[in-house]
């Protein structure tokens, strides 16, 4: 059957799964407010960054007793900060699978090699088994596996009486899906993922737990300053005021304030979770009625609702082999970038061929309905054309 080029393309084409989309109408004209030229350390550069620790906070509902600092280096600076300043007080279970889980897994097995370590990898498309995690130790795991489009479905496999800190990369998830603050001690995620800030700056979202722990324990590694967050121990130490481990952007930081002020007139948390609720039922109408592509997660509890990737399932790449399918993935992510249809949705290169569609809250529903169409095409257009 040929499938003729749709005539009306998305409204915007940015489908990347990260740095993402910026809010709905978002212009540079947002960050003209930013006082730029100064000194992060004090006057009105200060309370910006205290803002955006506050307005964080607020908006994701976290309970009054935990604490939210500026990391930096995006969400590999607060998860590998978090790592190495407390890891090593009792043993660790790893749990990953995907890439960016696997660099966690990296950093405790090749680097950090604490006392105990336990790992629980999982293959592209599956998720780990959670049943098996000991609580004694320290727990560290990702949310939602941005390049592998699975996530956690719930936090009731975390123990209330744990003994360990669960330490999460939430990455993809934060903004998005329901986090259970209660079972978290340690959260982390960068600003360009789910609000579509601009890249290197990070959240960790410290429990009192966590907080007890950076006060009375030291590892026996040595911990670059850029990773240290001791000083997040303190209940009133500065970090939690604005005061960052090194110099941010104040730039960045400007337009991270204008997703969250975007975010509290949409309606908070809450709103942000049915906006992507519904751009993920958006891009899951196209796939359940298209015979060639499917979720790479196959289990639904566990299908990610931002980075939803996707695999080849129809019967015209049977028998090929995988760098066929990469090639197919390529050249359809030339196809629609050249059309202007949509940009940046062939997966992470490490993951199975096929495509990988950011649906998180800044992108529009009505933009996912028009994108469905102009997938066939390309796909058809990518197995009949392999190369200009």
């Amino acid at each position: 059957m040929t499938v003729l080029k749709p005539t009306s393309r998305p409204n915007d084409a940015r489908f990347s799964c990260g740095p993402t989309k910026k809010r709905p109408g978002w212009e540079l004209s947002a960050l003209a407010a930013a006082p730029l030229g100064r000194t992060h350390r004090g006057g009105t550069p200060k309370a910006r960054l205290a803002e955006a620790i506050e307005r964080t906070g607020a908006i994701l509902e976290i309970p009054d007793d935990y604490k939210v600092v500026i990391t930096p280096a995006s969400d590999t600076g607060a998860m590998e900060g978090a790592m190495w300043s407390m890891l090593g007080a009792r043993g660790v279970d790893v749990l990953a699978c995907d890439e960016f889980g696997g660099r966690w897994l990296i950093d405790a097995r090749d680097e950090l090699k604490p006392e105990g370590l336990t790992i629980h990898h999982a293959p592209y498309g599956q998720a780990p088994d959670y049943s098996k995690v000991d609580f004694k130790n320290d727990v560290v795991f990702t949310w939602n596996a941005t390049a592998a489009g699975v996530r956690v479905t719930d936090g009731d496999w975390i123990k209330d009486d744990r003994e360990g800190l669960t330490i999460c990369d939430a990455t993809s998830a934060a903004f998005a899906m329901g986090l259970p603050w209660d079972k978290l001690d340690v959260t982390t995620f960068s600003w360009q993922k789910c609000m579509g800030g601009e890249a290197q700056h990070g959240i960790a979202i410290f429990s009192p737990r966590a907080r007890q722990r950076l006060r009375e324990f030291r590892p026996s590694w040595p911990v670059p300053r850029l990773l240290q967050l001791f000083e997040a121990g303190e209940e009133t130490a500065a970090i939690y005021e604005g005061s960052t481990i090194n110099t941010p952007s104040l730039l960045c930081t400007e337009d991270y304030l204008d997703a969250l002020k975007w975010a509290a007139k949409e309606g908070g948390v809450s709103a942000l979770i049915a906006r992507t609720q519904a751009n993920f039922d958006a891009l899951a109408s196209w796939v359940e009625k298209t015979d060639w592509i499917d979720f790479l997660a196959q289990d639904p509890a566990t299908r990610s609702t931002t980075s939803v990737t996707l695999k080849f399932s129809g019967k015209e790449l049977e028998g090929k082999s995988e760098a066929e399918r990469w090639a197919v993935s390529r050249r359809m992510g030339v196809l629609l970038d050249r059309e202007e249809a949509a940009f940046d949705v062939i997966p992470h290169p490490k993951a199975p061929a096929g495509l990988r569609i950011w649906c998180g809250p800044t992108v529009d529903a009505d933009d996912l309905v028009a994108l469905g169409p102009w997938l066939d095409w390309a796909y058809q257009e990518a197995l009949a054309n392999p190369a200009d």
